[in-house]
């Protein structure tokens, strides 16, 4: 068998492989770290809620981003007819699970604790006209509006995804979503007419998708992270923010692929090959990562405008310096030099151990992007049990949403894996005629 030759499972197989009991560990594990988060911020809300409400809106920056930018690379995989991913990218699909979720907790945020979090939801700024962007009727509808879009328009693409493989099983998964899997197999008909119809659907969602999460997270980072400065502006910090978010989606599916491997005992179907282009990716995103970054700091450097300079000198002083060249080389310099060979991206004790290091990096980026501009200049690191226990909290829902997910509906992308047309989706199709349509249309 060549390297680059694909194994082809049998339905039954898959089937019986999607069905299979894993450990419920992980689960466990991340209800008890929500409820312990949860209890934390309860009490720091009437202990500390400066801290307690800070702490959420940089982790709420992370997750939420991780999962919104998850979904969009599933969407990437439809606009680029990719057949690599097939096998894998279910497993990235659930997190979507954290997104509805994601918008209750981003309303909590704006809702309840904006007086905590954002300097001018206390002191209106004297500019007219930021004034008027941050009037908290207009900030308030314009960031829930925009976030639970996003949030509607890909839940509906993954529920469609979903739907193809549910249409398709016998009834499996945990008891409270069967009503969720039976109004999926709801009007399912004709196997090959329902792929090329649900096919057609997921790529006018995955090309909209890609428009409003381009346009959705750098309005949501402008308005929840680089606003907290009102004296900083750059253009690019939308894209410097939502391409972190990707980087996390590469790093955090090289970690899950690996444990969903050796849980089902799967790695004639995901095999070294699928493990490699991960890393590949990862590594690649990494590269676009750190150009951003450094072009941001390049023009801001040779600008020399105290309104800019003052945002990365305030990063690079005091107790903020250390957790800034922490982050550094835990997001870039670690991966780029530890994932150059081919053997780093394949080898799992190498590549777990970099993009945890990565997650770690990104999720301290946030908490940059934060608190310095909260808390200015500073000799100690305002960082304590207030910020763990929110973070470990922020993880263990993340945690019980994504696994509700998992053990709910089809592990793996049962239909494009199986099914005899599922390499005609290659060759657009007109989904009511079934006929090829012309190149030219």
């Amino acid at each position: 068998m060549s390297v680059h030759s694909v194994y082809v499972p049998t339905r039954e197989e898959v089937a019986q492989i999607s069905e299979r009991p894993v450990s419920g560990m992980l689960a466990r594990v991340s209800l008890a770290l929500g409820a312990i988060g949860l209890v934390a911020f309860v009490l720091g809300a009437f202990i500390n809620p400066d801290r307690v409400w800070r702490a959420l809106l940089y982790n709420w920056l992370f997750f939420a981003g991780l999962s919104s930018a998850g979904v969009m690379f599933v969407a990437s995989q439809r606009i680029t007819t990719a057949r690599w991913s097939r096998s894998t990218i279910r497993i990235v699909e659930g997190y979507v699970a954290f997104m509805p979720v994601a918008w209750v907790l981003l309303a909590l945020i704006v809702l309840v604790g904006r007086h905590h979090v954002f300097p001018w939801a206390n002191t209106p700024p004297t500019v007219r006209e930021k004034a008027i962007w941050l009037g908290p009727v207009f900030f308030t509808a314009r960031t829930l509006i925009t976030f639970g879009l996003l949030t509607a328009l890909q839940v509906w693409y993954i529920w469609t995804s979903v739907r193809l493989d549910v249409g398709i099983l016998n009834e499996w998964g945990t008891s409270w979503g069967k009503g969720f899997r039976e109004r999926m197999r709801r009007g399912f008909g004709d196997e090959r007419r329902e792929l090329h119809s649900t096919h057609s659907l997921q790529g006018k969602l995955a090309v909209w998708m890609a428009l409003l999460f381009g346009y959705g997270w750098c309005s949501l980072a402008f308005d929840l992270s680089m606003t907290l400065d009102l004296h900083f502006q750059s253009t690019l910090y939308g894209w410097w923010h939502f391409m972190g978010a990707l980087l996390c989606v590469l790093t955090s599916m090289a970690v899950l692929v690996r444990w969903w491997r050796n849980q089902l005992a799967i790695p004639h179907i995901i095999t070294d090959v699928n493990l490699h282009d991960i890393g590949k990716l990862a590594f690649a995103l990494t590269c676009f990562w750190g150009y951003l970054t450094f072009g941001q700091y390049l023009v801001i450097w040779y600008g020399n405008m105290g309104e800019e300079t003052h945002f990365m000198r305030l990063r690079l002083i005091g107790a903020w310096l250390p957790a800034t060249l922490v982050m550094v080389f835990l997001v870039f310099v670690f991966p780029f030099f530890g994932l150059m060979g081919k053997k780093p991206k394949i080898w799992s004790a190498i590549m777990v151990t970099i993009a945890i290091g990565s997650l770690v990096g990104m999720w301290l980026c946030r908490y940059l992007e934060v608190y310095p501009s909260l808390y200015g200049p500073t000799t100690l690191l305002p960082f304590g049990l207030w910020e763990i226990a929110v973070t470990l909290g922020m993880l263990g829902l993340w945690g019980v949403c994504y696994f509700a997910f998992m053990n709910t509906f089809p592990r793996l992308r049962v239909l494009l894996m199986t099914s005899p047309y599922r390499d005609e989706v290659q060759v657009p199709v007109n989904a009511r005629t079934m006929e090829p349509i012309p190149a030219h249309e």
